[in-house]
């Protein structure tokens, strides 16, 4: 198949094209940088070094023995994407290239501005371009478990059945986001889903949890294929982030009770998941969605599971409790379905601590990068529009 990646030079698209070329597929892809530019904002680097394009389509040469179609752009440039697609002629489009991060939407004004205009807008444009120049194309859009919230019922994978005043209809299943970064995402899911019933278009909306790891098998050992992983409040996701604190002796900062539940999968799940998305495309007009994450864990347990995993590596590691500086339930009920991809041949990995184990032996070696950029650690960004670092909570309401 012939894939496009949007966000080809992020986490999950570098290791995704990575995944795809290995399983003979061709790729190509396009980025603009801003992550990199957005970390660098923030005051933050990647974990892991990353290298120029340049640098990575050599080794990407060098390891698979092909080209890497890429073209350098912007999504928000219409005529830019329109022509690549209609050069390109891909089967599917693997959509990544959205700004991913709820506290750097809630930073102010701007930021939340700026992330709707590059999410909504970009991922609108991404529409156009496949009713204008490639209409038969599948859509592999990356959506978010935290559309849904936490309600207080179980979480069904994107639509439900309902009776009212004794009617019964399938109705999108309702949305509750926690930032305006999600609020992105569910506007993304209504423009594709009229997309796809008013233009015939088909797409899978992929609600991925959180995800985590270094590595995977495909990247092989030159440093020059490696993902990025930031650790700081706004990119780095909470193993990742507990990860480089645990390297460092750093606190692992648990925020609030820490009994916030959210779905989690390493790296290597996710690509296992997208594949299978990708090589399993929907009817013509279909719009699907999968619920994508390995099992579901409070922040506590992950901490835990990050301490086991240090204690098993030699590190002395420590969980503390911070005010928490979003505005989220810190208890409730969390039961989201996750059988699409089961059926597909999805085969979970399972073991979080054997993962996170690889992760600290792959940091470890970085830990003085880390380090220089230990201030970053505590957050201070707040979801009432403020800028203060969270404290310790003197009185720890689990035990750690």
């Amino acid at each position: 198949m012939k894939v496009f990646i949007a966000g080809i030079d992020g986490y999950l698209g570098w290791a995704l094209a990575q995944y795809l070329t290995a399983r003979g597929h061709e790729v190509a892809g396009t980025d603009r940088y801003l992550r990199r530019q957005w970390v660098e904002e923030v005051g933050s680097v990647s974990a892991i070094p990353i290298y120029s394009m340049e640098e990575r389509l050599a080794a990407f040469r060098d390891h698979f023995g092909k080209e890497l179609q890429f073209r350098e752009g912007d999504l928000l440039d219409y005529p830019f994407l329109r022509s690549y697609l209609e050069d390109f002629q891909p089967d599917a489009i693997v959509h990544l290239a959205e700004m991913p991060s709820a506290p750097y939407s809630m930073m102010d004004q701007a930021h939340a501005v700026g992330t709707h205009t590059n999410n909504v807008n970009g991922s609108l444009n991404v529409l156009w371009a496949m009713r204008e120049v490639c209409p038969n194309a599948h859509l592999v859009k990356l959506g978010t478990m935290g559309e849904y919230g936490t309600p207080n019922v179980d979480i069904p994978e994107g639509f439900f059945e309902i009776e009212y005043r004794g009617r019964k209809d399938r109705m999108t299943f309702p949305r509750n986001p926690g930032s305006f970064y999600h609020l992105t995402k569910v506007h993304d899911t209504h423009n594709t889903i009229f997309a796809c019933r008013i233009w015939g278009l088909s797409a899978t909306d992929i609600m991925q949890g959180v995800v985590f790891g270094t590595q995977i098998d495909e990247m092989g050992d030159d440093p020059r294929l490696r993902s990025r992983l930031d650790f700081d409040q706004c990119f780095g996701t909470a193993i990742n982030r507990f990860a480089c604190q645990a390297v460092i002796g750093h606190p692992l900062t648990v925020y609030g009770v820490g009994h916030q539940k959210r779905g989690f999968l390493p790296m290597r799940d996710s690509m296992q998941c997208l594949t299978i998305a990708i090589e399993n495309p929907p009817k013509q007009g279909e719009y699907r969605v999968f619920n994508q994450f390995e099992e579901c864990y409070t922040v506590t347990e992950l901490a835990e599971k990050v301490r086991e995993a240090g204690t098993a590596v030699g590190l002395d590691v420590e969980i503390e409790h911070f005010d928490n500086p979003r505005t989220e339930k810190e208890e409730h009920y969390y039961n989201p379905d996750r059988q699409h991809l089961l059926d597909l041949g999805y085969k979970p990995t399972h073991d979080v601590v054997a993962e996170v184990k690889i992760m600290l032996k792959d940091l470890i070696p970085h830990r003085e990068r880390i380090m220089e950029k230990r201030e970053i650690l505590v957050p201070d960004i707040r979801w009432d529009g403020t800028r203060r670092r969270s404290n310790v909570l003197t009185a720890s309401p689990v035990n750690s």
